[in-house]
């Protein structure tokens, strides 16, 4: 799984670094294993799950000033028309 995590700051902190902006672990020691499947978990319901939902969505279905004038203009020709 992944996550995007705000800061590299955060990130640095588990390697030990500054910063760090990406991290790849390839093997969990034995005593870490339940606290890792922890973390795992967590990130599967607060963000893969849960993706279609944070997804952004663009516009709020308002038009601008000129978009609504060219509707407006366009309407009244179909209204004049029937």
């Amino acid at each position: 799984p992944y996550a995007i995590v705000k800061g590299k700051a955060r990130l640095g902190q588990v390697v030990g670094k500054k910063t760090a902006t990406a991290l790849a672990f390839t093997s969990v020691r034995k005593e870490d294993v339940a606290e890792f499947s922890k973390v795992v978990d967590t990130v599967k319901t607060n963000f893969l799950d849960r993706y279609d939902e944070l997804r952004r969505a663009w516009g709020g279905g308002r038009l601008g000033a000129k978009s609504q004038a060219r509707k407006l203009k366009r309407e009244k020709a179909i209204a004049k028309e029937t």
